[in-house]
């Protein structure tokens, strides 16, 4: 969806909701986890979900009902595949496709999911399975409206006669996670049938309770690729689509109009997951590529720097070996200047909002009201429908203030506000979203004429508002208010530090619903009512970017200001001045050998050099590997036996022979076949490295054909 919309362009006025009585936000059914688990085990019986049934009213009603199969069944995953998998680390095997279920946007949300294991594990709790303490129930977390919620299914799944999913599947048929959390989901929102229309921003946002920031392409920032290098390798997801051709490209994506293939090979209003970048060296000079992913699991980009594009032979033989992939598995590469020409908007959903300020690694303040507008009372409508109830809306002030540590100027702080309308049908997709958004007016000095109660008699300071003579004679910040028939409307401000009050509304008076304000800065107050200057106290919840944020900015954004691209020496100063969290059973340093064997395997176009992005993808990978190699040295030696790196190896997700892992521990270990974590990092980069030259090469999933230049780059350089 676009991020601008006319104030006054409706596909259709929204029904009203009646007088009689405030229809509420339906809250989702509350059930605990694990008293049903232990219940189950007890009883030795699986559990059955009554709430949301194996039945076709948990399906839905509408037009998904008649592209079910004949003889539809639902069945449990052990009578699907004889070792069910839940969940496995390798994210190789986390590749999930859409069903007949048109809920693309959500596919596309759930595969940015994939890449940030923390993250995942915050919506997927990792310790279940098919096996320890299974009693056929499984449960997901979601934020919802403000809170994060527990969703509890059982694990009956609806498939056709051949015993294969109708909805969503991995590419590996024994995993079953994506599956069992689109039932969770489709749960919360009422039936399958409610995930058929949707954006891919409202899917990141349950995921994270994060904020959102889009990008319209066509009107992308000059810095966009700086934008997009912040996102992918701090703790972002993204996601995008494709124009239409055919419908205003502003409403929800429904995917059923969006079986348009294209000759280019892209399907028409469809999303797509951005699941990376790289920044290539040509013949002819750098290249910026973002790489993505068509949720269906197959039909890519045919255009340059597609899979059989002749671009990549401007590429040294290694980094073409490395990023080129020849499968028809939806993921595919393209220029940026491509993916801006193709693609209409750019999501970015990130849980603290720097991306736009630069200011990695800060602490944020967050603030949330909830609120409601009701006919009579205070659904006042816009400014644009000139009916003198304007002011009757909810006030929220807003006090910004200014941040000692900020490298911007006191005088502008970055302050991101979000307005999220919550439906009231237990069903989302029965509701039609209302046109909402907010106005944001600067405050100069609060005076008590412009103040009034709503029953123009004495009354508590937060039940106090400004009075119409206010908003008739001052213009808001943001001059040009923009409505959207959406669920969310976020608008990112650079504010002077000061007092202002937020109006958000609804485009047309009188119209029901709750609503939720977000707020997110790096200091403010945010309350129902004037703020009096000794009024500073407000419980605020801080985020932080947890992602060695502070590292970055304090360190290794520094170092890179001066050297642009670093060699083996300026890598080893800098792994070795690095103060590294939770290893403090023995002194962790690199050796210069170790410090060239992994700028060789990572430095894919043979530049002697690693520039900042790839030492951003080191610095992810050692974050995991430390974590892993901690986890399996239980005698904290600092040093891992033939036993603990079996284990620590498949803690990977990565699945290694007996004899490789033996040969691997007598090039790297030391004489007592012991490894060190410094040869942990060599030997396990050069197993994912070379494991994913051969599933790129790989026609048949056997073997591999290779010219001999590519073997000797392959094989002598890394």
């Amino acid at each position: 969806a676009m991020p601008f919309l006319p104030c006054l362009k409706k596909r259709k006025s929204p029904v009203p909701l009646g007088s009689s009585m405030f229809q509420k936000h339906t809250l989702p059914i509350q059930q605990n986890y694990q008293a049903l688990l232990e219940t189950c085990l007890k009883k030795k019986c699986l559990f059955t979900d009554e709430n949301f049934p194996a039945h076709i009213s948990s399906i839905g009603t509408g037009a998904l009902l008649k592209k079910l199969p004949q003889n539809l069944q639902w069945k449990r995953p052990h009578a699907l595949h004889r070792s069910p998998v839940f969940y496995a680390a390798n994210r190789k095997q986390l590749d999930l496709c859409q069903g007949l279920v048109e809920n693309c946007w959500f596919l596309a949300a759930l595969e940015a999911l994939t890449f940030h294991q923390d993250i995942l594990a915050a919506v997927v709790p990792q310790n279940q399975s098919f096996e320890r303490k299974y009693a056929g129930i499984f449960h997901f977390r979601f934020w919802h409206f403000g809170e994060w919620v527990d969703v509890v299914v059982d694990d009956r799944l609806p498939v056709n006669q051949a015993g294969e999913l109708v909805f969503v599947s991995s590419v590996y048929k024994n995993v079953f996670w994506g599956a069992l959390l689109e039932k969770a989901y489709a749960k919360l929102y009422g039936s399958y049938e409610d995930l058929q229309i949707g954006q891919v921003s409202e899917a990141l946002v349950d995921f994270t309770g994060g904020v959102n920031i889009r990008i319209k392409l066509t009107a992308a920032p000059p810095d966009l690729w700086d934008i997009l290098t912040r996102a992918a390798y701090g703790r972002s997801l993204m996601g995008c689509q494709t124009h239409s051709g055919v419908y205003f490209p502003s409403v929800s994506l429904p995917c059923i109009q969006a079986t348009k293939v294209l000759k280019n090979g892209l399907v028409a209003g469809h999303a797509y997951t951005v699941t990376g970048i790289r920044k290539v060296t040509c013949q002819y000079g750098p290249e910026n590529l973002v790489r993505l992913r068509n949720p269906w699991g197959k039909i890519e980009w045919k255009g340059d720097w597609s899979d059989s594009s002749c671009k990549w032979e401007l590429l040294s033989p290694k980094e073409k070996i490395l990023l080129r992939k020849k499968k028809e598995d939806g993921e595919f590469w393209m220029s940026l200047r491509d993916f801006r020409i193709h693609f209409v908007d750019l999501t970015i959903c990130k849980l603290t909002p720097d991306l736009m300020s630069q200011e990695d690694g800060k602490k944020w303040m967050y603030s949330l009201k909830s609120g409601r507008w009701v006919k009579g009372s205070t659904a006042g409508g816009s400014l644009g429908f000139c009916n003198g109830n304007f002011w009757m809306n909810p006030q929220y002030w807003l006090n910004v203030l200014p941040v000692e540590d900020s490298k911007k100027s006191l005088g502008s702080c970055n302050v991101v506000i979000s307005l999220m309308q919550k439906h009231s049908s237990k069903h989302r997709n029965r509701a039609p979203h209302l046109f909402i958004g907010f106005s944001l007016y600067k405050v100069q000095r609060i005076t008590l004429p412009f103040l009034l109660s709503p029953d123009g008699k004495n009354s508590s300071l937060c039940k106090l508002k400004l009075r119409p003579a206010f908003f008739t004679r001052h213009q808001p910040v943001n001059k040009h208010q923009v409505f959207l028939d959406e669920r969310e409307v976020t608008h990112d401000f650079h504010l002077e530090p000061g007092v202002y009050v937020i109006v958000p509304s609804t485009l047309e008076p009188q119209q029901e619903s709750e609503f939720i304000l977000r707020v997110f800065s790096r200091k403010h107050v945010l309350r129902l009512g004037p703020l009096l200057d000794n009024d500073f106290f407000n419980i605020l919840k801080e985020i932080v970017d947890r992602y060695e944020g502070k590292i970055w900015e304090d360190f290794f954004t520094k170092h890179f200001e001066q050297n642009p691209e670093i060699n083996a020496v300026q890598l080893q100063r800098i792994l070795n001045n690095i103060s590294w969290r939770n290893f403090q059973s023995f002194h962790l340093s690199f050796s210069l050998d170790a410090c060239q064997s992994i700028l060789a395997l990572l430095d894919l176009n043979a530049s002697g050099t690693l520039s900042i992005q790839e030492l951003r993808v080191l610095w992810k990978r050692l974050l995991f590997y430390l974590e892993v190699f901690q986890k399996r040295d239980t005698s904290r030696s600092g040093k891992l036996d033939l036993v603990e790196l079996h284990a620590a190896v498949q803690e990977t997700g990565i699945s290694l022979s007996n004899e490789v892992c033996n040969l691997m521990a007598i090039r790297y270990g030391d004489p007592d076949l012991k490894i060190s974590f410094e040869s942990f990092v060599c030997f396990m980069l050069r197993v994912e490295i070379m494991g994913e030259a051969f599933r790129n090469l790989t026609q048949d999933g056997k073997g591999i054909y290779l010219r001999e230049s590519e073997w000797m780059m392959m094989t002598l350089y890394s």
